[in-house]
């Protein structure tokens, strides 16, 4: 089977979905803990740095900096399968809750990254890549 960067992408994300799940269950503990310390009247400054791990937000900077990572990936990577399908920029931004222009920085940064470009019978309009990315249009 071809090389399939939407389905890497995804597989991917699980692999950050499961990391962030730890995470939560580290947060979820930390939480616990600060809870029975501050009931027994201890001050958040000793608190904090009391920990077996890595500290509440520390584990959400992790959390949040890794879902970007992903979350990026897949939409470069979706968008670019959709548009390699015959979808049009306009119809991606539709589906996606965005503008044009953002879903041609999407397909522009999924050709830099390496992506296979769209096949040339699937082009909007008979343009080329380059002319559709910098065409200027209105938001959706």
């Amino acid at each position: 089977m071809a090389e399939d960067t939407f389905l890497e992408a995804l597989t991917a994300l699980e692999g950050t979905l499961a990391d962030n799940e730890k995470r939560t269950s580290l947060i979820r503990i930390r939480i616990a803990q600060v809870r029975r310390l501050r009931s027994q009247g201890a001050p958040y400054a000793e608190i904090v740095p009391i920990s077996d791990g890595p500290l509440i937000v520390q584990l959400l900077t992790e959390s949040s900096m890794a879902l970007d990572i992903s979350g990026a990936s897949v939409r470069r990577a979706e968008a670019r399968a959709l548009y390699a399908e015959g979808l049009t920029m306009d119809q991606i931004a539709e589906r996606f809750g965005v503008t044009r222009q953002r879903v041609s920085a999407l397909l522009r940064k999924s050709r830099n990254a390496g992506l296979a470009d769209r096949p040339a019978d699937a082009e909007a309009d008979g343009r080329p890549n380059e002319e559709l990315d910098s065409q200027p249009t209105t938001p959706t």
